[in-house]
């Protein structure tokens, strides 16, 4: 089959690899009909995220139909159309039982390349370095779902794919940045980022009741998104002396609410904490750029809430002491898809959410790299890039 393929930094092509097979008995083969970019996806393009192996077949958020399936499938019939959450849940340890299911215990077979950084293991993922498991990913004709039964959500008639290929990861993401917010009526949520995942949260935050959202970015046209198809205020940071001024202005003084950072560790920013951020990360220094996060911490109001849905690695200048001292709760984690799906596939069948705008530009598998480089750069007005592999 045909694959999209990480060589190095900043060296992708499409190449043939081998066909997935079954390998455990709860296994499925999808034929892939949709996969789209992710801005976690550019950290180990970048080279930032280590464990990537020349070869390797990236992509984790993607829908298509069951083309096999192994003896122990039961739910999961082969024809069925599915979305995929991007963490693989084993279903039966003690953090998927609880709804934790990117902890899962089970699915990451090389979790000891984790341990020394993270303390323990997070569950596993497709194509997303050998650290997270090293399994292949999905922009590719044909992908192998372990764990089916758990994993795999049928897509009702009325949704279409690209309304479905969001709720792998985008969706799930930033609802769960929301969620993490036990948003009250009347409150006030600020969302730093307004790509997939930004959107998706501000959207959630609507969803779960927040009176204001407000959508912090640089791009003329991510921020026109925000305002007419989620209704969020926006601030763009490069048009304003100061974010966290005008967010006391917006506020009464006080601060917003709830803030989630849907940025994580490319953040770029201005003035002397990005050029900071800059330095190190290109010494190699620090793997993150922290001005989003840092920001969001700084910005919150006394006794709120911060919630981090962008991925970091390592990064100092950390205001661990503001956190303390302003009495900040503090949330963070890879999407727990499992636990988010059906609802979020209600939420799409009664109408109240459609993700498909997000799909700004489409390519073949055979123009993938094409896809990430527009992706990567922004250009064009590009959101998400959408892969067809078949």
């Amino acid at each position: 089959m045909r694959a999209l393929c990480w060589n190095g930094i900043n060296d992708l092509g499409v190449e043939t690899v081998g066909d997935p097979r079954i390998v455990n008995p709860h296994d499925v083969i999808l034929q892939v009909r949709m996969s789209t970019t992710c801005g976690s996806d550019l950290h180990f393009i970048d080279g930032y995220i280590p464990t990537m192996r020349k070869g390797d077949v990236i992509g984790h958020e993607f829908m298509g139909t069951v083309v096999e399936k192994g003896p122990a499938v039961k739910k999961i019939q082969v024809g069925d159309r599915v979305v995929v959450p991007s963490f693989i849940g084993c279903g039966s340890c003690w953090y998927c039982q609880h709804d934790l299911w990117s902890l899962c215990d089970n699915t990451n077979p090389k979790g000891e390349l984790q341990e020394p950084l993270f303390g323990s293991q997070t569950a596993g993922i497709y194509g997303y370095t050998h650290a997270f498991g090293g399994y292949a990913g999905a922009h590719a004709q044909f992908v192998r779902v372990p764990h089916a039964d758990n994993d795999c959500f049928r897509v009702p008639e009325g949704v279409t794919d690209e309304q479905a290929l969001f709720l792998s990861d985008a969706v799930p993401t930033g609802y769960m940045g929301a969620d993490f917010c036990d948003i009250q009526p009347g409150q006030t949520v600020a969302v730093w980022g307004c790509g997939g995942v930004g959107l998706m949260a501000q959207k959630a935050a609507f969803l779960l009741g927040a009176e204001r959202v407000i959508g912090i970015d640089r791009f003329p046209e991510r921020l026109k998104l925000a305002r007419e198809k989620v209704g969020a205020e926006t601030i763009s940071y490069e048009e304003v002396d100061s974010v966290l001024d005008v967010l006391k202005e917006l506020t009464g003084g006080r601060g917003p609410d709830a803030c989630i950072d849907a940025v994580g560790m490319e953040a770029h920013g201005t003035g002397v904490g990005a050029a900071y951020d800059r330095a190190k990360q290109a010494m190699r220094l620090q793997t993150d750029r922290g001005q989003a996060l840092r920001q969001a911490i700084l910005a919150c109001r006394k006794g709120g809430i911060l919630s981090v849905v962008g991925v970091y690695g390592f990064m100092d200048a950390f205001p661990m002491g503001a956190i303390m001292n302003k009495g900040l709760t503090v949330r963070s984690a890879q999407q727990h898809g499992q636990k988010y799906l059906p609802r979020l596939l209600e939420h799409v069948v009664k109408g109240e959410l459609d993700p498909s705008f997000l799909a700004t530009h489409r390519f073949s598998l055979e123009d993938a790299p094409k896809g990430y480089e527009l992706f990567k750069k922004k250009q064009d007005g590009c959101v998400r890039a959408v892969f067809l592999p078949n």
